[in-house]
């Protein structure tokens, strides 16, 4: 069983910066695209960012380009999100995923950090 999990989410100023991980683990853990999404109160989860396993661009939904960043550490199993110039309305939970297979949705999804930007 493959196991996503989530760190550094927090409270933060409008304009500061926070730090995600997800970490993966498991024997099975084989993943093809590692991806974030983020769901704020009473809005539909939405994606941020994804970046292939093996190589590849990184891609990113228009209201985050240019102020977040997606990287990997493949030796650690781990995706990272860097948030910069954070807005109030970047405040959600934030969710890791992984997908095994490319073009067949996300297979294992994290249990989510939340993130909260005060103005």
């Amino acid at each position: 069983q493959v196991q996503l999990v989530e760190s550094g989410g927090g409270l933060v100023q409008a304009g500061g910066s926070l730090r995600l991980s997800c970490a993966g683990s498991g024997r099975t853990f084989n993943t093809q695209l590692m991806g974030w999404f983020r769901q704020a109160p009473g809005k539909e989860c939405e994606f941020v960012a994804a970046i292939p396993w093996s190589g590849g661009s990184p891609y990113y939904a228009d209201s985050v380009k240019g102020r977040f960043t997606i990287s990997r550490d493949n030796a650690k199993n781990t995706v990272y999100l860097q948030m910069n110039r954070l807005k109030p309305e970047d405040t959600a939970v934030y969710y890791c995923a992984s997908a095994t297979r490319l073009g067949a949705g996300y297979d294992y999804w994290g249990q989510g950090t939340q993130v909260t930007v005060s103005s």
